[in-house]
């Protein structure tokens, strides 16, 4: 088995993913993340985007193929060992909100944090500076219901930065969020990350989002392309393309 390259912080080697009806979800993907990148994974709905960032985070084990995490492997670990990993390491944003009703903002926001064992007040500073910088300081003290959706996925946003992740995994992040709030959070998430040396794998399927990470990956039906520009022709009008599976 051989090790990754000490830059990558992560790295995947061929890995297989079934779903449970048998169709494949990821065939022979390979790649390496380095260490304080923002990579961008694009693709149409259905091109294995999520189950890419699933595998990579250890949410879910591949079928076959390897997954290293600072040099060390996270396709041998068993299921709680994973768990830790996922919440001492990683974040995680989903495309859609998912808050505890019972508590307000700011402790949604500082959960993981405490579930580390991080002391309230430290839990709740961390929180608030983020809810701050996303625009939702002024509704710590409300409960999630009082938010509008917009409002809770910046919430999300905020509980995924707070604990200061090493890799942040964000699943089509700004999907609930209008135009003009999609710009700004996705700002304030990429120099969060830049400022903070965090990891992100950022899964989109809108070009501008895409636009903003130092590198893009593109999937298509669980495999990896690559989109070659073939050069004008004089039987041909405009610029033609082809996508090589890799």
């Amino acid at each position: 088995m051989e090790a990754p390259p000490d830059n990558d912080v992560l790295w995947a080697r061929s890995l297989h993913f079934t779903h449970r009806d048998g169709s494949p979800g990821l065939t022979g993907i390979s790649l390496g993340v380095r260490e304080s990148e923002i990579l961008a994974v694009s693709g149409p709905r259905g091109s294995g985007k999520t189950t890419l960032l699933r595998c990579l985070s250890g949410l879910v084990p591949v079928r076959s193929g390897e997954v290293w995490f600072n040099s060390s492997p996270v396709h041998t670990l068993g299921p709680m060992a994973r768990e830790r990993l996922r919440r001492d390491r990683f974040g995680w944003i989903d495309p859609e909100p998912v808050l505890v009703p019972e508590l307000n903002v700011w402790e949604n926001a500082a959960l993981p944090l405490m579930l580390r064992g991080a002391g309230r007040r430290r839990a709740k500073a961390a929180a608030l500076e983020w809810l701050e910088r996303l625009d939702v300081g002024d509704r710590a003290r409300s409960r999630p219901h009082a938010l509008q959706h917009a409002e809770r996925q910046r919430v999300a946003i905020a509980r995924a930065l707070a604990p200061g992740p090493a890799v942040l995994f964000a699943d089509e992040p700004t999907a609930p969020l209008h135009r003009a709030d999609r710009a700004h959070v996705l700002r304030t998430l990429t120099a969060a990350a830049r400022s903070h040396g965090i990891t992100v794998v950022l899964a989109t399927h809108d070009a501008d989002t895409a636009a903003l990470a130092d590198r893009t990956v593109h999937l298509l039906d669980g495999r990896r392309v690559h989109t070659v520009h073939l050069p004008d022709s004089p039987d041909a009008e405009g610029r033609a393309a082809c996508s090589l599976s890799v």
